[in-house]
């Protein structure tokens, strides 16, 4: 039987999803491409990558920032916060979310970003070596900082509820939706815009990444490089990517007719306090943030229908993320969930990744299918779960869940549910 819900607890759920991200702009784009098997992943093309280890991403395609910004907006925004601006214009479209002086205090924005804008400050800094100080742009400090996403989007939204940003890595979009669901339930807010995004496809990323190793370089066939889960795995494909979810305490939707999209059932959180890069090793911490979620939903392990994983295609956290679904589940139960990891066609776009996978997550849940996990071809003694290998597969789950790390030992597991009145 399930753990009973606080019948005093508000309950949170989803009205609005936006994306930016390497297999498309817009959620039905992005959606129609994972459930085809779409790759994301090619040859850099925003600068010459031959000089550097890794010289494929997951680049946004096309990407059109005139769309909801005019010239001179686009000039003084950095990339990362023209597409959380996108991207939360197309979620607030699809919520349809007034926001006037009837609410506009009781709105809040919590969006994140794991790097902000490096590709800013790598500019800055050259002209500063070459033109001197003086020559630096007004506006590079405003362009660079990691929570000025938040605070853009609330000016134009008018939104003057909670407004910060979250920085926690690779989990910090699943943090942001966490978090801004915690600021619902406890009554700080009837609305949070909640997610990240992240526009690090630079040459100081990529060569940085490559430096540590944690990057794949399988440089000769890139839409084969990005590998979850399988035994020839040689790590991560760096990606951009921004995932933005309109989120409303349920009577407040209700009220307005609002068309809800799920619910989000629980949230956990915890910390590996083992290694800056590396996960710990028995997936612990990644096992306690997954029964908390579980635990805040009320829910029991059978009760879950799909897991979205981490499955960075590092060997590292792809066998530990395996050893904590085992444990927070069973082995049993484990064995019988679909699990992918959409990061074999979108790349890891750091920051953005956990929101933009719980914008899959919640579209498992809308359609009924859930995409697959492409490159799987040599199976490993460690990762021997179901990883949704053949295709779209039809799955109907009333309860998913999102798992998303980051280095500094960070774990966030969001857990959506198909909404019951």
């Amino acid at each position: 039987m399930s753990r009973s819900v606080d019948p005093g607890r508000r309950r949170v759920v989803v009205t609005g999803l936006g994306v930016v991200s390497p297999v498309g702009v817009g959620v039905a784009s992005a959606w129609e491409g994972l459930l085809a098997g779409r790759n994301g992943i090619h040859r850099i093309h925003s600068f010459d990558p031959s000089p550097f280890g890794s010289q494929m991403a997951g680049e946004v395609p096309d990407f059109d920032a005139t769309e909801v910004l005019d010239r001179k907006q686009v000039s003084r925004t950095a990339r990362f916060t023209q597409f959380a601006l996108h991207a939360t214009a197309q979620a607030m479209e699809q919520a349809g979310l007034p926001i006037d002086d009837s609410n506009r205090d009781d709105v809040g924005v919590i969006v994140g970003s794991g790097i902000g804008g490096l590709r800013v400050t790598e500019e800055a800094t050259l002209t500063l070596e070459q033109r001197g100080p003086r020559r630096i742009s007004p506006f590079t400090v405003p362009m660079i900082l990691a929570d000025i996403v938040s605070g853009e989007i609330s000016m134009r939204l008018g939104a003057c509820g909670p407004n910060f940003a979250l920085v926690s890595a690779c989990a910090t979009g699943a943090h942001a939706i966490g978090e801004a669901t915690e600021i619902i339930r406890r009554g700080d807010a009837v609305a949070c815009v909640a997610g990240a995004s992240e526009a690090s496809v630079t040459p100081l990323a990529v060569g940085a990444f490559a430096s540590m190793r944690a990057v794949s370089q399988r440089n000769d066939d890139p839409e084969h490089a990005s590998r979850p889960f399988d035994r020839d795995r040689d790590g991560f494909i760096l990606a951009e990517a921004c995932g933005i979810l309109i989120l409303e305490e349920l009577d407040f939707a209700r009220r307005r007719g609002a068309r809800i999209l799920a619910e989000v059932a629980g949230y956990g959180a915890t910390a590996d306090a083992y290694h800056l890069t590396a996960p710990e090793p028995s997936g612990r911490g990644a096992c306690r943030a997954m029964a908390r979620a579980l635990e805040r939903a009320g829910a029991e392990p059978h009760e879950v229908g799909y897991i979205n994983a981490h499955g960075t295609s590092t060997g590292l956290n792809d066998a530990a993320e395996t050893a904590a679904i085992k444990q927070a589940l069973g082995e049993e139960q484990a064995r019988a969930i679909p699990i992918s990891s959409t990061k074999s066609m979108t790349g890891h776009s750091l920051g953005g990744a956990g929101a933009i996978e719980s914008v899959f997550s919640i579209m498992a849940l809308v359609d009924g299918r859930v995409p697959p996990t492409i490159n799987y071809c040599q199976p490993d003694p460690e990762c021997d779960l179901d990883y949704v290998t053949e295709g779209a597969r039809v799955v109907n789950p009333e309860l998913v869940l999102n798992n998303s790390f980051g280095f500094g030992g960070h774990n966030a597991c969001l857990a959506f549910r198909r909404f019951r009145d």
